[in-house]
């Protein structure tokens, strides 16, 4: 496969190199430990080889959103917990005397670097903080891709000073990204779920011109409906945004892009788990004082029927109020066919977003999926079809 970046297979012999990688390894925590280290096993491949080719592995993360150097967002407290998961000692390093500090570690050992904001340039790219990092290594391996949509110092003003490289994670998010999306194979099929139109407009208005088939569910379609003009009682819906719904379906139709939206849906007249108000029907039959919960069994099977016939899919949002049952039946069953498709070896589907990512994890699938992304921004960003300084610069 030809590439537009350069990956770790690219680096020769990197033995006694100083290897400055960029991971996220922004983990949540709790009283102190580390309550899921997704991202650290994301980070152990690209790090873990690295090392065992000798290099010095130096590695640039930030930890939550500091307004100043702090030691509750120090970087210190990672490094035993990283150091587990990724089987080897990890050995923290502060900014104090860092180079001095650097200079006494061997070819293999790894290191974490305090937290890359604790500099107030590092988010402004600022050329003195570039430079700060940059005399630390002699070559550069960007493996964050959630991190990517920032033009960051230690994103993206190190690809420009540095030997520049994707890391493993890196790599294989922009292979699956391009196969998504960049070239994919059709049909393309797109599920774009969510609360609200709002914060998903230029995702919609990027696919349409993408896809063959645009999947809406979640509250975002109850403002397509609205604008079709169905009544949807008391549901979640952007009545202001439905002049935008109209545009977006208009540019969908000149696209030969099919808009499936629900025609049955489960509603209730409160949002609960298994209220007494329960019940499915008709987009043009839900009450004034009932809102739309989930969609319907009917629909759900026929986009079933459409994804029966797609090779590619992105998946961004769930199709309901997935974390209250029985709310969670649209997304849960549409999570079971995308992966026997996917088993199969018929679809290639690629999924991203927080709350998808917990769906496809509640439907016991993820792990059938052929790519899962964990970036939440980042993924958003190139579903809008925008360059992501980081990638761009890797692409030099």
């Amino acid at each position: 496969m030809t590439r537009p970046f350069k990956t770790l297979d690219d680096m020769g012999d990197i033995a006694g190199k100083r290897v400055l990688v960029r991971e996220d390894l922004n983990v949540p925590m709790a009283d102190g430990a580390v309550t899921d280290d997704t991202r650290f096993r994301a980070a152990v491949q690209t790090v873990a080889e690295l090392s065992d080719r000798g290099a010095i592995v130096l590695i640039l993360a930030h930890f939550g959103r500091p307004k100043a150097p702090s030691p509750e967002l120090s970087t210190a407290q990672l490094a035993a917990p990283f150091g587990q998961v990724l089987g080897r000692p990890v050995r923290y390093v502060d900014w104090e005397g860092d180079a001095a500090n650097v200079a006494t570690l061997e070819p293999g050992d790894v290191a974490l670097l305090e937290n890359t904001r604790f500099f107030g340039g590092e988010e402004k790219n600022d050329s003195a903080v570039v430079d700060r990092f940059a005399a630390l290594g002699d070559l550069y391996v960007n493996d964050a891709f959630s991190a990517a949509h920032r033009a960051h110092a230690s994103t993206e003003g190190l690809a420009h000073k540095l030997p520049a490289f994707a890391g493993r994670q890196m790599e294989a998010e922009l292979d699956a990204l391009d196969k998504a999306l960049g070239n994919p194979e059709h049909p393309v099929a797109a599920v774009v779920g969510g609360a609200k139109v709002s914060t998903k407009l230029d995702v919609l208005k990027h696919l349409v011109a993408k896809v063959d088939h645009l999947i809406i569910g979640g509250g975002m379609a109850n403002t397509f409906l609205a604008a079709r003009g169905v009544n949807v009682g008391k549901s979640l819906c952007e009545h202001d945004l439905t002049g935008t719904a109209e545009e977006i379906l208009d540019a969908a139709d000149k696209a030969n892009c099919i808009v499936h939206l629900p025609y049955d849906v489960v509603v209730a007249k409160e949002f609960a788990a298994n209220p007494p108000s329960l019940r499915t029907c008709n987009v043009h039959e839900v009450a004034a004082d009932e809102m739309i919960l989930d969609v319907g069994p009917a629909a759900s099977e026929a986009l079933a029927d459409v994804l029966k016939n797609c090779r590619t899919l992105v998946w961004n949002g769930p199709l309901g109020a997935f974390e209250t049952p029985p709310f969670d039946a649209a997304t849960m069953g549409l999570a079971h066919t995308v992966a026997a498709l996917t088993k199969e070896g018929s679809l290639v589907s690629v999924a991203g977003g927080g709350d998808t990512v917990a769906a496809l994890n509640q439907a016991g699938v993820a792990d059938d999926m052929t790519f899962i992304s964990t970036a939440g921004g980042a993924f958003l960003e190139w579903m809008e079809g925008k360059e992501l300084p980081g990638v761009a610069a890797l692409a030099r």
